[in-house]
């Protein structure tokens, strides 16, 4: 998957140090959701705040996807990242030392660490501009496998919160930022020759092109997909299962790490054949696995089967994505990663508060996750109508290229 010629192709250590920064952003941007269980259980919550307050992170993540990635084209993915990594660990820290213990305390460091949500707009281009177009697959799959992140928090903040309290797991888990923080400030790199800042009003300008429509579409549903239940999982297994939160920790560490680990695999498989038949493929056996899953499995142990072969699904298509963004928005790749990213989040709040409506309102997960697989099986539609023109267009412009 990584050859001799890619190594030699871009700058590794940027590289890594936009794989670390995902990696540690994305570990607290689902805490909540790994501490869901113990924090609703302090704070009586009922299933419709529950899923709220994991999804609020998602959502105010979505929207500054958008800003940094507009920060991204001004001022440098470097930069960007940098004031973002800041803003996190103050918050982390103030959390803890405040020592949090109210719904609204809890929604408010939930607003904060949603800037750690909005990295994806700032790791892929620090990442993307250094490799040429037959590399995006692989070099974006690498920085994107930053959402292994919340493996860490299912791992290990239900374990940390059940020895110390919920609320000292906001200053532990300030630690590991900040030893990433160190890291890129000494090796990230911003690539030569970026594109040329544009006007404000010219960065929305890709939203009168269709295919970008089509974009916010599909990795809406593959994104929103894993992070939704990256966030929801614990509960959902509390839940379903009566599973205690160290156990639903684990259960859901072993999902999201499936999600995770398959990302550049997904990259790696579309530079071989094809975005296009990657996500098709993809987006089937994610809908057929949330739709077996909707229904309640006879033990914990056949949903995390199928709930692994889910979340590996969504992971896959997820690299599928960004193999073909730079393909066809290479010049707009900052403000189009800040607009897919963003309704990758939308995606994911979307996803995780209609889990715990539909468990509140109709006592049922399976509405919501329904719901979801319909929007996967959408996408496969949309794809189906697409691809000729796709292909024939500019993907017969590329050169050692498929889509």
């Amino acid at each position: 998957m990584i050859s001799k010629d890619f190594l030699k192709a871009g700058h590794a250590p940027t590289l890594v140090s936009a794989f670390l920064y995902f990696d540690m952003s994305f570990m607290v941007w689902v805490l909540l959701g790994a501490l869901g269980v113990q924090i609703a259980s302090d704070l009586g919550l009922t299933p419709g705040q529950k899923g709220f307050m994991v999804a609020v992170p998602i959502l105010t993540g979505a929207l500054l996807r958008l800003v940094a990635g507009v920060m991204v084209d001004r001022i440098g993915p470097k930069t960007t990242g940098a004031i973002a990594q800041a803003i996190v660990i103050g918050g982390l820290l103030a959390a803890y030392l405040l020592k949090i213990d109210s719904y609204a305390g809890v929604l408010m460091l939930a607003g904060v660490l949603g800037v750690a949500g909005a990295s994806f707009a700032v790791a892929l281009p620090l990442a993307s501009r250094w490799y040429p177009p037959q590399y995006q697959g692989v070099a974006l799959g690498i920085a994107g496998a930053g959402n292994s992140g919340t493996v860490f928090a299912s791992l290990f903040a239900p374990s940390l919160a059940k020895a110390f309290g919920w609320s000292t797991v906001f200053g532990l888990a300030a630690l590991p930022l900040i030893a990433a923080f160190i890291f890129y400030l000494l090796f990230a790199k911003d690539a030569p020759n970026p594109p040329a800042p544009k006007r404000l009003d010219q960065y929305f300008g890709v939203l009168k092109q269709q295919d970008a429509w089509w974009f916010l579409l599909f990795y809406g549903v593959s994104f929103g997909g894993f992070v939704g239940l990256s966030s929801s999982l614990n509960i959902y297994f509390n839940t379903e299962y009566g599973l205690d939160p160290v156990k639903a920790g684990f259960f859901t560490a072993a999902c999201v790490f499936a999600g995770s680990l398959f990302r550049p695999v997904g990259g790696s498989v579309a530079d071989r054949i094809g975005g296009i038949r990657t996500l098709s493929i993809m987006y089937v056996v994610a809908a057929i696995a949330l739709i077996i899953i909707s229904f309640r499995l006879p033990t914990e142990f056949t949903a995390l089967l199928f709930l692994i072969v889910g979340m590996g699904a969504l992971g896959m298509a997820n690299g599928a994505v960004f193999q073909l963004v730079p393909q066809r928005f290479r010049a707009e790749i900052g403000v189009m990663t800040g607009l897919v990213g963003m309704f990758g989040g939308i995606g994911g709040f979307y996803l995780a508060t209609s889990l715990g409506l539909s468990k509140q309102t109709l006592g049922s997960y399976q509405p919501g996750l329904i719901g979801f697989a319909a929007l996967a099986l959408i996408a496969f539609s949309g794809l189906t109508l697409i691809k000729r023109r796709w292909r024939t267009t500019w993907g017969g412009a590329l050169e050692n290229v498929r889509i």
